[in-house]
C-alpha cells in the first residue's frame, strides 16, 4: 500500500510540474497572466557544461533547473490533491 501512495505521489508531482510548465507556456503572452511564467534557471549551463579533461576520457558535467510561478502552483495543488486522495485510500 506504500508503494501505491508513492507512486500516485510521484505521479501527481510529475503532472502538477509539466501542467504548470504548459500553463506557463500558454499564458506568456497575455498581458494580465505574464506573471504565472516568470521564473529561474539555476545551475551548471548544459550550453557550457563543467569539462573534466582526464586525457584519456572527457567528462562534461550540466545540470539546469528551471522553475516558474506556474509550476509551483500547479504542484501546491497536487499536494493538495495527493492528500485529499490518500485519506480516501
Amino acid at each position: 500500500m506504500r508503494m501505491k501512495k508513492n507512486l500516485i505521489l510521484l505521479f501527481l508531482l510529475l503532472a502538477g510540474v509539466m501542467f504548470g510548465s504548459l500553463l506557463a507556456a500558454a499564458t506568456r503572452n497575455i498581458p494580465w497572466l505574464t506573471w504565472l511564467s516568470y521564473g529561474q534557471t539555476v545551475g551548471i549551463s548544459v550550453d557550457n557544461p563543467m569539462i573534466l579533461d582526464l586525457a584519456v576520457i572527457q567528462l562534461a558535467f550540466g545540470f539546469e533547473l528551471g522553475i516558474n510561478i506556474a509550476q509551483i502552483i500547479c504542484v501546491l495543488i497536487a499536494i493538495f490533491a495527493y492528500k485529499g486522495l490518500v485519506s480516501r485510500l
